[in-house]
C-alpha cells in the first residue's frame, strides 16, 4: 500500500512539474499587447502593438472599455508586430481600462491603459483646447464702471480719510472729541 502511494505521488508531480516547464505555443514567451504610454491623461494619443498576429498579421483592437471605440492594427516597422493607434477621450474617467486586440486569424491578446487626470500646475490642457479672453473675476468695483459713480466714491473716500485725520490730530492735541 505504502509503496502504490509513493509511487503515484511520484507520478503526479512528474506531470505537475512537466505541465508547470511546457513553453508557450509563441516561441518560448509570452506574447500580448503593449500599449503605450500604459498610463495617459484624456486626450492623449496611445499606440498599441503586438506579435501575436504573426508576420504581416492585421487585427483589430476594441478599446471601447475607455470610449474610443475599434480601431486597425496594422502591420508596423517590424513585419512581426500589428501596430494601431487610437486616442483616448476628454470624457474618459480615471481608472484602468482593458484594451484587447484580435487577430485576422482569431488569436485575441489583452493589455492594460491606465487613464490619470492631469495634474493642476502640468500646463497641459485638459481637453486640448487653449484658454482664451479675459476671466470674468468682477473687475471694476462694486459701483461699475460709470465715471460719475467712481468719483463720488473716491470723494466719499477722501472726505473720510480726511475726517479721520483731523480727528485723531484733535485727540493727539487733547482738545477732546
Amino acid at each position: 500500500m505504502r509503496r502504490t502511494a509513493r509511487l503515484l505521488t511520484g507520478t503526479a508531480l512528474a506531470v505537475a512539474t512537466a505541465g508547470l516547464t511546457a513553453l508557450p505555443a509563441y516561441g518560448g514567451s509570452t506574447v500580448s499587447l503593449e500599449v503605450s504610454p500604459s498610463a495617459a491623461a484624456p486626450g492623449g494619443d496611445i499606440v498599441v502593438s503586438t506579435a501575436a498576429c504573426g508576420t504581416n498579421g492585421a487585427a483589430t483592437g476594441d478599446a471601447t472599455a475607455v470610449g474610443a471605440g475599434t480601431f486597425p492594427l496594422a502591420a508596423g516597422a517590424r513585419e512581426s508586430d500589428a501596430v494601431g493607434r487610437f486616442r483616448v477621450p476628454p470624457s474618459a474617467q480615471p481608472g484602468t481600462y482593458e484594451i484587447v486586440a484580435k487577430c485576422s486569424h482569431g488569436t485575441q491578446v489583452t493589455g492594460d491603459l491606465t487613464v490619470a487626470m492631469p495634474a493642476a500646475n502640468s500646463g497641459a490642457p485638459h481637453d486640448g483646447v487653449q484658454p482664451h479672453g479675459h476671466v470674468n473675476t468682477g473687475v471694476g468695483g462694486a459701483l461699475g464702471t460709470d465715471p460719475t459713480k467712481t468719483a463720488a466714491g473716491v470723494a466719499a473716500l477722501a472726505v473720510a480719510a480726511a475726517g479721520g485725520t483731523w480727528l485723531l490730530h484733535r485727540r493727539a492735541r487733547g482738545d477732546g472729541i
